[in-house]
């Protein structure tokens, strides 16, 4: 597996609770919304969406309730919990200290320490 899909997996779910964090959404709007905000360098196949978001449904990170729009069809939204918020919270800081951490040592000469 690329390196590129390996971290995107790692970071599918704080990526998911931050775009919920600011509406709810459906599963397509889901992987638009992301690829838009990306520029396109992150898209998310139904394979790794579905499953990651039926799992955050199970460890009651997200919510979801079926809508229907005049004119359309129904569609299942999904809506970041109290759990979930504060689970994306911690995902954020250990983020951030995870990539400034990475940085950090890949800007280190070596013996530089």
């Amino acid at each position: 597996m690329p390196l590129r899909d390996q971290i995107r997996k790692g970071s599918s779910e704080i990526i998911i609770l931050s775009l919920l964090a600011q509406e709810s959404m459906y599963g397509y709007q889901i992987t638009r919304e992301l690829e838009r905000r990306s520029g396109g360098y992150f898209n998310m196949k139904e394979g790794l969406l579905y499953p990651t978001l039926h799992r955050m449904e199970q460890d009651e990170l997200v919510a979801s309730e079926w809508r229907t729009v005049v004119g359309r069809r129904r569609r299942k939204y999904y809506l970041i919990t109290e759990k979930g918020r504060q689970a994306l919270r911690a995902q954020t800081a250990a983020w951030r200290t995870f990539t400034e951490r990475l940085l950090h040592l890949l800007d280190t000469p070596v013996g530089a320490e």
